[in-house]
């Protein structure tokens, strides 16, 4: 599996969450920390192996690609701390879910750059052979990843 496609895997089971969580109601806390806890490590994840394996290959194949890979790199710094945030909040706390909701407006924000603005400059640049190597690459680091969203380098930068 090429890396863009391992991403967009990733996005895509993120968002069937934001949907899953999106049709709890409100007494459904439970089910929301249980929602909420698979979007924080799904997402503490991809932040990481975009950020330490991806973005840095990105950037060197397709230099022009640089001011889109600094933005999203910010972006996941609003988003890991909003993470970290979550997951040590009640569900039942009336703020749990606008928390939730904002962090689902962030991430699909982020993702439709990523994924329409970028990739294709990226996959241009790098072809198929230097894709697939790093969807490896990609994949093997998912298993050391942190599960942390504060272990995330863009979280103290």
């Amino acid at each position: 599996m090429d890396a863009i496609v391992l991403l967009r895997e990733d996005h895509k089971a993120v968002e069937k969450l934001f949907k899953r969580f999106e049709k709890t109601d409100d007494d459904a806390g439970g089910e929301r920390r249980k929602i909420a806890d698979e979007v924080i490590e799904e997402l503490t994840v991809h932040a990481w192996i975009e950020e330490q394996i991806f973005y840095p290959a990105a950037r060197e194949a397709a230099p022009d690609t640089t001011d889109h890979i600094l933005e999203s790199i910010e972006e996941h710094h609003a988003v890991v701390w909003m993470l970290s945030e979550l997951k040590r909040m009640d569900p039942a706390d009336e703020r749990f879910k606008a928390k939730m909701s904002v962090l689902m407006e962030n991430v699909r924000h982020h993702v439709e750059e990523e994924e329409k603005d970028w990739f294709p400059d990226v996959r241009k640049a790098m072809g198929r052979n230097r894709l697939a190597e790093l969807g490896e690459q990609l994949k093997a680091a998912k298993k050391d990843a942190p599960r942390d969203p504060l272990a995330v380098p863009s979280a103290t930068q």
